[in-house]
Formats: C-alpha cells, sequence, structure tokens
C-alpha cells in the first residue's frame, strides 16, 4: 500500500520501508504508550491527517483512546526509511 500525502511528492510504502526511532522518542513517548514498533508502524499507516512540515519532515496526527497523539518523523527517500525524532500528545 502506497501513501502519499497532500501537496506532495513524495510516496512510501509503510510495509516495505525500515523504520527506526530516536533514543528520545522510545525511552518517552513508547514508553508511555506502551508501543512497539508495529504499533508504531499500524499508528502511521492509519493516521487521519499527515502534514509535510518540511522538506523530509511530517507530522502524523493519530487519534487513540480518546487521546490524540502526534509523530514527527523524516523519511529518507534514498534509504527508504522512516525515522520518528519525537512525540507529542493531546487531549
Amino acid at each position: 500500500m502506497i501513501f502519499t500525502t497532500l501537496y506532495s511528492e513524495i510516496m512510501y510504502d509503510i510495509e516495505t520501508c525500515e523504520l527506526s526511532a530516536s533514543k528520545h522518542f522510545k525511552n518517552t513517548w513508547m514508553k508511555k504508550w506502551d508501543w512497539d514498533y508495529t504499533d508504531l508502524r499500524d499508528a502511521i499507516k492509519n493516521a487521519h491527517k499527515i502534514n509535510r512540515v518540511g522538506k523530509k519532515k511530517y507530522e502524523a496526527y493519530v487519534r487513540s483512546k480518546e487521546v490524540s497523539r502526534k509523530i514527527i518523523f523524516v523519511y529518507y527517500e534514498e534509504f527508504e526509511t522512516i525515522f520518528v525524532i519525537t512525540g507529542a500528545e493531546g487531549t
């Protein structure tokens, strides 16, 4: 399944590209949300909105258990890798 974002020419396949996360994201948000890499991949895949905020940087908005979560990541097309930088949580 190939995902495209609005106003974006970059396409990525969340099922086949490599997924990695920063130490900050793993130790803070993944631990707090009790997520593993499968949950993270599913969250990006099922995000209700993905905004492009830079040349390679994106924000994915996920709704989970009545809590809104934002995942900030970078997509490196040349390596076919998504690197998750940080996250945020709201009500």
